[in-house]
């Protein structure tokens, strides 16, 4: 299946389960997104496959990001991406691309870093507030990453999101050093009630 092909599949399933959890009929997604009824028919049955805008006009008539409009593994507390998951969003014939790695609902702080690990070494995190979210991209190496305890092997290229409110750790077990670009999404610290 082609990366093309894949996207169009995912969207339609995720397009129609989230329309239907909010409880909106087509004319009413329609309405909300400024996308005609017959579009948002065609992406639910797979016939089409959406430019950028339209796809960033029914998430935000859904109240979601984009990634979670297309993503299609939802529910792990760990979520690995491996290369062939991630999507293409736009190429050209002269080769140029984007591709959405792997994303999350964020609001509140949000960081992006890099990480260089070389062979043998590692750093250990204590839990961050609940509901803080880490997103990963492993570019060279493998990361061994732990999350509350369990071990998650992470070769270059791949992609991972995990809830950060639970003890975790970026360990370099091989011969070759890792490189990563992580970004950390923290909820909103709140006033305390009186």
């Amino acid at each position: 299946m082609s990366d093309l092909d894949q996207l169009t599949q995912s969207l339609a399933r995720s397009l129609k389960r989230r329309r239907n959890e909010r409880g909106f009929t087509l004319d009413a997604l329609a309405a909300r997104a400024g996308v005609s009824r017959g579009m948002i028919i065609q992406i639910e049955q797979a016939r089409t496959n959406p430019s950028v805008g339209i796809t960033v006009k029914l998430a935000d008539a859904l109240g979601i990001s984009i990634t979670t409009l297309l993503d299609y593994e939802q529910g792990s507390q760990v979520r690995l991406v491996p290369p062939e998951q991630a999507v293409r969003m736009w190429s050209t014939d002269a080769g140029s691309s984007t591709t959405l790695l792997v994303g999350t609902e964020a609001r509140g702080p949000f960081e992006l870093w890099s990480w260089h690990l070389h062979p043998g070494e590692g750093s250990d995190s204590d839990a961050h507030p609940p509901g803080t979210v880490e997103l990963l991209h492993v570019t060279r190496g493998e990361l061994t990453l732990l999350v509350d305890g369990a071990e998650h092997a992470l070769p270059a290229g791949t992609s991972v999101t995990f809830e950060a409110d639970v003890a975790h750790g970026y360990h370099n077990k091989g011969a070759e050093p890792v490189e990563m670009t992580m970004s950390i999404s923290v909820p909103p610290a709140h006033a305390p009630s009186h």
